[in-house]
C-alpha cells in the first residue's frame, strides 16, 4: 500500500460581530517511494487512503472524530467558551463579544490539529516546487467584527480573479503567490479585518481544443494550490466573503458545478441560510447576502453572473432576488447605513482590453439600485487589471489582478468610454479603509520586501496619479 501523507489546516470560514465559525481539514499527497517529493491526490483516488473519503475539507467533509475547540480572550487568556463537533468538521462559537480578540485552539481525536511540523508549496534552494517542510506556526485568533448599531471604522482588503494557483513558479502575468504574500503583511501591518474577492476564485477546468467543457473547480484538491495553500496563514485569522465571478459557475464552465464548490469551501449555507430567511440574503438561484460592519457600512454580494455563456440573464435580473434587491438599496430606509458597498464580478463600466462596457449591467443593475441606493463606491474583477472608474456619482474600483493579469494598455478611446479616471496593468489587491464619511483606497503591489508598495496608477493620457484615492459622503 503507497505511503499517504495528510497536510492538515484550520481556518475561519466565517465571522460577525457576534459569531464565529472556525473549520478544519486537510489534503492527502501520495509520497513518491524513493522518499523524494509528495504528489497531491485527487479527490478521485480518496477512496485509496485509509480510512477512505470523498472529500477532505469544506462544509460537506465528512468528519475526521471527535473535535474540541476552544476559545480564549486574546488580551487576558481567560477561557471564554468551548465547542465540540462530532458529525461535522466545524463548530460557531455563539454569543461573542463585538469588536474582540479571540485566540482559538482545535483537537480532534484528543490530539491538537495543525501543529508540530508544517508543510507548505514552495520552491527549494535549487529551484524545485513541491510540499516543503516550513517553520511557519498558524497564529489563531480573530477580531470580532464591529457591532452593527455601533460607529467604527472598517479596514478591509479585495481581491479578484485570483484562482490561478501558485503549484507551478510565478510569471509576468499569473502572480497569485506574490500577491497572497503582499496580502499576508497586510493583514498583519494595517490590521485588515476582513476580505471581500470580486470573483473568479477558481480557474481550474478541463479544456479540449482549448476551450473550456467543464469545471475542475469542482472537488477540493482543485482548490489547495488556488485558494488554502496561498492564504493558509490568513484566512485562520481573517474571514473571507466571496462574490461569484464567471469561472465559477456555469456562465464559462457549461456545468455549475464549481458554484457548489464555492458554496462549500466558503460555508455559504451555514453562513447565510438563516439570513435567507432573514430576507438578508438570497442563495438560490445565485449568491445574494449583506452584512453590516458597524454602524455605518453595509457590504452587499451580488451575483452578477448568467446561468450560461449563451445566457443574456444574469442572476440580479431574477424575480426570486427582487425582494433581496429591494431591500438592500432602499433609498432613505429607516436603517439606511452611510455606506452601501457592493461588490460583485462584472463591471459596469472598462476600458479592456478583453471587456467592454456592459449594458446590461448597468441597465439593470446600476440605474435601478446603485444610484437609487445612494452608492457611492463598488468593487468589482473580470478585467485583470486595476481601474477606478467614476460614472453618475459612483466610484468603481475594478481589481482583477490578484492572479491572471493583463499587461496590455487599453486604447485610448477606451478610456473615454468607460470614465476611465486610473489604471494599471500589474498584479495587485486593493487595501481600504471607511471611516465616518470617507473611503481612501490604496492600490497595493507585490514587492521584493515584506513592506508593501503602492501600485503604479495612470490616467488615460499615460500621467501618473497619486494614490490613495479618496471618495466622501456628506
Amino acid at each position: 500500500m503507497p505511503d499517504y501523507h495528510f497536510e492538515e489546516y484550520v481556518y475561519l470560514a466565517g465571522l460577525t460581530h457576534k459569531t464565529a465559525l472556525i473549520a478544519w481539514g486537510g489534503f492527502f499527497f501520495r509520497v513518491h517511494d524513493d522518499g523524494s517529493g509528495f504528489k497531491l491526490v485527487d479527490d478521485g483516488d480518496l477512496d485509496h487512503v485509509f480510512p477512505p473519503r470523498d472529500e477532505t475539507i469544506g462544509e460537506r467533509s465528512r468528519s475526521y472524530g471527535p473535535a474540541l475547540v476552544t476559545l480564549y480572550d486574546a488580551r487576558s487568556g481567560e477561557l471564554c467558551q468551548t465547542r465540540a463537533a462530532t458529525l461535522e468538521n466545524h463548530v460557531e462559537f455563539t454569543e461573542l463579544r463585538s469588536d474582540t480578540a479571540y485566540r482559538y485552539e482545535v483537537q480532534v481525536n484528543g490530539r491538537p490539529w495543525a501543529e508540530g511540523v508544517l508543510r507548505d508549496w514552495g520552491a527549494d534552494a535549487e529551484g524545485r516546487v513541491g510540499l516543503l517542510a516550513s517553520n511557519r506556526k498558524y497564529d489563531n485568533r480573530f477580531r470580532t467584527l464591529p457591532h452593527p448599531t455601533e460607529p467604527a471604522g472598517v479596514t478591509f482588503a479585495v481581491i479578484g480573479d485570483f484562482g490561478t494557483g501558485v503549484r507551478r513558479p510565478s510569471k509576468p502575468n499569473s502572480r497569485q503567490r506574490e500577491v497572497a504574500a503582499a496580502l499576508e503583511a497586510a493583514v498583519d501591518a494595517e490590521g485588515v479585518q476582513l476580505i471581500l474577492t470580486t470573483g473568479d476564485n477558481v480557474y481550474a477546468q478541463r479544456k479540449l481544443l482549448g476551450l473550456a467543457i467543464g469545471g475542475q473547480g469542482d472537488e477540493d484538491d482543485d482548490w489547495f494550490f488556488t485558494y488554502y495553500q496561498p492564504y493558509r496563514y490568513i484566512i485562520n485569522r481573517v474571514p473571507v466573503f466571496p462574490s461569484v465571478g464567471n469561472h465559477d459557475s456555469g456562465e464559462t464552465e457549461f456545468v455549475n458545478d464549481d458554484r457548489e464548490q464555492v458554496y462549500d469551501n466558503f460555508y455559504i449555507k451555514t453562513r447565510f441560510a438563516a439570513e435567507a430567511v432573514a430576507g438578508r440574503a438570497s442563495l438560490v438561484p445565485g449568491l445574494f447576502y449583506r452584512f453590516r460592519c458597524g454602524r455605518d457600512v453595509e457590504f452587499i454580494a451580488v451575483d452578477s453572473s448568467k446561468a450560461s455563456i449563451v445566457s443574456g440573464h444574469r442572476y440580479f435580473m431574477d424575480r426570486d432576488n427582487l425582494a433581496f434587491l429591494e431591500a438592500g438599496f432602499a433609498p432613505d430606509g429607516p436603517d439606511q447605513p452611510r455606506w452601501r458597498v457592493p461588490f460583485f464580478h462584472h463591471p459596469p463600466y472598462t476600458a479592456g482590453p478583453n471587456h467592454n462596457n456592459s449594458a446590461s449591467v448597468i441597465e439593470s443593475l446600476v440605474k435601478p439600485w446603485l444610484i437609487p441606493g445612494g452608492v457611492r463606491a463598488a468593487f468589482c474583477g473580470h478585467e485583470h487589471n486595476f481601474q477606478h472608474v467614476e460614472a453618475a456619482g459612483i466610484h468603481y474600483f475594478v481589481t482583477g489582478g490578484a492572479g491572471k493579469v493583463a499587461v496590455e494598455r487599453p486604447r485610448r478611446q477606451r478610456f473615454d468610454t468607460a470614465m476611465v479616471r486610473a489604471w494599471a496593468g500589474r498584479a495587485h489587491f486593493l487595501l481600504a479603509r471607511i471611516s465616518e464619511n470617507e473611503l481612501v483606497v490604496r492600490p497595493v503591489a507585490p514587492g521584493s520586501t515584506a513592506a508593501l508598495e503602492d501600485l503604479p496608477l495612470t490616467d488615460p493620457d499615460g500621467m501618473p496619479v497619486p494614490t490613495p484615492i479618496r471618495v466622501t459622503v456628506s
